[in-house]
C-alpha cells in the first residue's frame, strides 16, 4: 500500500503530457485514473497522510466512506473523459482537464480548510483552460466572468476559514454550521460553485461555451465538489432544504424555453443539484446516502448528455434546437445513448437515476417534508420534460434539418458506451452502488409503490408533451438570448455602469472646465506682469532705480537696528 494523494497523482501525471506523441499519450493518461483508482482501493480508511504548517496539522490523505465514494466516481468521469477526448489534439486541453480532476480529487480527501482551499482555487484556474480552449470571442468573455466567480468563492472561503479559525482555534474540515460568522463565509463559498439560486448563473453562461469535452469534465467535478463540502461541513443544516427545493423547481421553467441544447443540460444540472443539496439538507443517513448515491448517478448521466451534444457539436458545429433535427438517420448510435441518458436523469425504473433520487424523496417524506416531497416530484416531471425529452426530440428527431453528419469518432462512442452501460448497471443491480455509500443502507428502490408513482408521473409528464405540442401550446424555440439572473449585469448592471460613466464623465469634464478656466487666468495675469508691455518689462529712469534702492536700503538699515535693541 503506498500512502499518496490519489489526486495529486493525476496533477502530476499531467506534467509530462505536453511531451508524449501519439498513442504514447493516450496510454499515459488513461493509465492515471486506472492507477489513481487502484491506489485509492488499496487505501484504507483513516488519515494517511498529514505535514505541519501554520501551526497546525494539514491533513491531505484522509480516507473515510463519503470521501472515497466521491472519489470513485471522479476518476470513473475523468477515465471516460480521457477517453472521450482521445481525438484532441490540443494539449493543454489534456493537461488543464487532468489537473482540474486531481484537484477536485485532491480536495476530496484533504481534512482541514487550508488545504482544501488550495485546490478549491486550483480547480478554477485548471477549469477555466477548458473554456478558453474553444477559442472563440463568447467562450473568452464567459470564461472571464467564470474565472472571477469561481476565485470570488475561492476569496469567501479563505476569509471563512480565517474567521472561523479565529472563533475556535482549528482548521479542521468537518462539520462547520452556520452558527459563526466563518461557517456563514464558507456556506455561501460552498454556495457559489454549488449553483446556489441567484449564484447560479456563472453555470449556464460557461458550460456551454466550453469544448465538447470541457463541457463534460465541468459537469462532473465543479458542482459535486460543492455537494462534497456540504454533505461534509452542513449535513442537517435545514435552510439547505429551500434552497435545494428553490433550485429543484426554477431552472424548469428556463430549460423549457431555451434554444441552446447545452445551455438545457445546465439547466437541468441545476436541477440536479437541488435534490442533492435538499438531501444534505434533510441530513439523516437515508438523505445523505440519496445525496451521495445522487451525486454519483448523476456525474455518470450527465456527463453521458452531455457527451451525446458534444458529438453533434463536433460534428454539425451547432447545439441550437432551431438548427437541429433529423440527425438520428446518420448518428444512430449516438442517439440511443442520448436516450439512454434522458432516461437516466428522468428516472425510469432500471436506469441509475431511479435508484438514487428516490432516496432523497422517500427521506423527505419520512422527514415529514410533504411541501418539500411535492416540489421534488414536480421538479422531477420536469427534468424529464426537458432533459428527458426535449433534449433527444429536438437534436435527433423533431423537423428534419437536412444535415446528414458523419457518427462520432469511434473514441467518443466508447466513452458514450461506457457511460450507458453503468447508467443501466447501476440501475438493474443498485447494491453495487449502496455498498460504497457512507451509512448502511437499507433501502429498496424496487417496490410496486416507487415504481407506479414513478411509472405515472413520467407517463403524464410525456403526455403533457405531446398535448403541448400537437396544439402548438409548446413555447417555439426562438434563435435568442434568454435572460437569467443574468439579467442584472446585462441590463441593470450595464443601465448602472453607463450612468456612473455618464455621471463620472460629467464631473471630469466640470473639473476639467474649472482647472482650465483658472489656468486661463492665471496666464492672463502672469502675462499682464511679466509680458512685453507687462509692468516688469517697462523701462525706468536711472533716478527713479537709485530712489527704490535707497528706500529698500533704509527699510533694511531700520529693521536691523531694532532687532539689535
Amino acid at each position: 500500500m503506498i500512502d499518496f494523494p490519489p489526486g495529486l497523482l493525476l496533477i502530476l501525471g499531467a506534467l509530462p503530457v505536453p511531451f508524449l506523441r501519439g498513442w504514447l499519450r493516450g496510454i499515459w493518461m488513461l493509465a492515471l485514473p486506472v492507477a489513481a483508482f487502484a491506489l485509492l482501493y488499496s487505501l484504507p480508511d483513516g488519515n494517511h497522510f498529514q505535514i505541519a504548517a501554520f501551526g497546525q496539522e494539514l491533513e491531505l490523505l484522509r480516507v473515510d466512506a463519503l470521501s472515497r465514494v466521491f472519489g470513485y466516481v471522479f476518476i470513473i468521469a475523468i477515465f471516460l473523459g480521457v477517453i472521450y477526448s482521445l481525438h484532441v489534439r490540443a494539449v493543454e486541453e489534456h493537461v488543464s482537464g487532468l489537473i482540474y480532476a486531481g484537484a477536485a480529487i485532491g480536495a476530496v480527501f484533504v481534512g482541514d480548510l487550508v488545504s482544501l482551499f488550495v485546490y478549491w482555487e486550483l480547480t478554477a484556474i485548471a477549469s477555466v483552460f477548458l473554456i478558453l480552449a474553444r477559442r472563440t470571442p463568447e467562450a473568452l468573455a464567459a470564461s472571464m466572468r467564470y474565472l472571477i466567480i469561481q476565485v470570488g468563492s475561492g476569496v469567501l472561503l479563505l476569509a471563512g476559514l480565517i474567521v472561523r479559525w479565529h472563533e475556535t482555534g482549528s482548521i479542521e474540515f468537518g462539520h462547520i454550521g452556520i452558527d459563526g460568522a466563518g461557517g456563514v463565509l464558507i456556506l455561501l463559498a460552498f454556495g457559489i460553485k454549488a449553483a446556489f439560486p441567484l449564484l447560479h448563473n456563472w453555470l449556464q453562461d460557461a458550460y456551454p461555451q466550453a469544448t465538447p469535452t470541457g463541457t463534460v469534465l465541468l459537469s462532473a467535478f465543479t458542482t459535486k465538489l460543492a455537494i462534497y463540502a456540504l454533505a461534509r461541513g452542513y449535513a442537517g443544516t435545514e435552510e439547505l432544504i429551500w434552497i435545494g427545493v428553490t433550485m429543484t423547481a426554477f431552472p424548469i421553467f428556463f430549460a423549457v424555453i431555451e434554444n441552446d441544447l447545452r445551455k438545457v443540460l445546465a439547466y437541468s444540472l441545476n436541477n440536479q443539484l437541488g435534490f442533492m443539496v435538499v438531501g444534505v439538507g434533510i441530513g439523516t443517513e437515508l438523505a445523505l446516502n440519496g445525496a451521495a448515491a445522487h451525486a454519483f448517478t448523476h456525474i455518470i448521466y450527465k456527463s453521458l448528455l452531455f457527451m451525446s451534444m458534444g458529438a453533434v457539436l463536433h460534428r454539425v458545429g451547432t447545439t441550437l434546437a432551431t438548427e437541429l433535427g433529423g440527425l438520428y438517420k446518420t448518428m444512430p448510435f449516438t442517439t440511443v445513448f442520448c436516450i439512454i441518458g434522458g432516461a437516466s436523469i428522468s428516472a425510469f425504473p432500471l436506469f441509475s437515476g431511479f435508484v438514487s433520487k428516490s432516496m432523497i424523496l422517500s427521506a423527505a417524506a419520512h422527514e415529514g417534508y410533504y411541501f418539500t416531497w411535492l416540489v421534488l416530484l414536480f421538479a422531477s416531471a420536469g427534468v424529464f420534460h426537458h432533459s428527458g425529452i426535449k433534449i433527444p426530440f429536438f437534436a435527433f428527431f423533431a423537423h428534419d434539418s437536412g444535415k446528414r453528419p458523419k457518427e462520432a469518432p469511434l473514441n467518443m462512442l466508447i466513452a458514450m458506451g461506457l457511460a450507458s452501460i453503468l447508467c443501466i448497471g447501476i440501475g438493474v443491480w443498485p447494491s453495487a452502488l449502496y455498498a460504497i455509500l457512507p451509512f448502511e443502507v437499507d433501502f429498496v428502490p424496487y417496490t410496486d409503490s416507487h415504481v407506479l408513482s414513478q411509472v405515472q408521473l413520467l407517463f403524464f409528464s410525456a403526455l403533457a408533451f405531446t398535448v403541448l405540442m400537437r396544439t402548438g401550446l409548446y413555447p417555439p424555440e426562438l434563435r435568442c438570448t434568454n435572460l437569467d439572473t443574468d439579467w442584472l449585469y446585462r441590463r441593470v448592471g450595464r443601465a448602472v455602469l453607463r450612468n456612473i460613466t455618464k455621471t463620472a464623465g460629467a464631473i471630469q469634464a466640470r473639473f476639467y472646465g474649472a482647472v482650465n478656466r483658472r489656468g486661463q487666468r492665471f496666464l492672463v495675469q502672469l502675462y499682464r506682469h511679466h509680458g512685453p508691455h507687462g509692468v516688469l518689462a517697462r523701462t525706468w529712469p536711472t533716478g527713479s532705480m537709485v530712489l527704490w534702492v535707497a528706500l529698500l536700503l533704509f527699510a533694511y538699515l531700520f529693521l536691523y537696528f531694532i532687532d539689535i535693541f
